[in-house]
């Protein structure tokens, strides 16, 4: 049995999924564009430098799905998809996946799970690790975030717990690997076997050169 491990953001896309649904929210009016968008280029470029305090941005990232009824969250999820997420889904990411289709097989992000489950489907990926944010029983969400995010160390976390829910765990595998772009996700790309920088950040670019890592274009 082999495992193939898939980041999303910058990865498979050739974007980022959770700075486009803020940009989409704020195009959308739900979001104030004076107060929004500044935020979210200040907490996309943390992330991309490896700074990010993953509390206080899915602190702001989460709560708009607190304000709105989940029936109008989905008509937006829809939408977001249809505009924002298939024009940066690249053939080259699809073959990717189909390239494992044999394997067990799960996108890892920290993109939280609304945003994230029907892009996983698109891809067809049967199976996703991602923040999840915390639902009450009606399925609205309470703004918060339910358990540990998917976020460096928490990937780690969080697939592991993943696999053990299956009865699974790392040495279930004779194979496995995971592409990823950020330097964030080294704790995750240090523990399988054949772990892959996808158009990489200088950091991990330079990590993956020290180390013999594989290295590829999505673009």
């Amino acid at each position: 049995m082999k495992l193939a491990l898939f980041d999303l953001d910058n990865t498979l896309l050739a974007g980022d999924s959770d700075f486009e649904w803020a940009q989409y929210l704020i195009e959308q009016g739900v979001l104030d564009r004076e107060v929004y968008e500044a935020r979210n280029q200040h907490f996309y470029d943390q992330y991309r430098a490896g700074t990010l305090d993953i509390h206080e941005f899915l602190d702001f990232q989460l709560k708009p799905l607190a304000r709105h009824p989940r029936v109008q969250l989905d008509r937006w999820r829809a939408d977001y998809l249809q505009r924002k997420i298939r024009p940066m889904m690249t053939q080259k990411g699809r073959d990717l996946v189909a390239s494992h289709a044999n394997d067990a097989r799960a996108m890892v992000t920290a993109t939280n799970s609304f945003v994230t489950r029907p892009i996983a489907n698109e891809y067809g990926i049967e199976n996703l690790v991602a923040t999840d944010p915390e639902e009450l029983p009606s399925g609205e969400f309470t703004g918060r975030v339910q358990g540990v995010p998917a976020f460096r160390e928490g990937k780690v976390t969080r697939v592991e717990a993943w696999l053990a829910e299956r009865g699974l765990g790392w040495d279930s595998f004779r194979e496995s690997w995971f592409y990823s772009d950020s330097l964030n996700d080294l704790p995750l790309l240090s523990r399988v076997t054949n772990p892959v920088a996808v158009d990489p950040d200088k950091t991990l670019e330079e990590h993956a050169l020290a180390h013999g890592w594989t290295i590829i274009s999505l673009r």
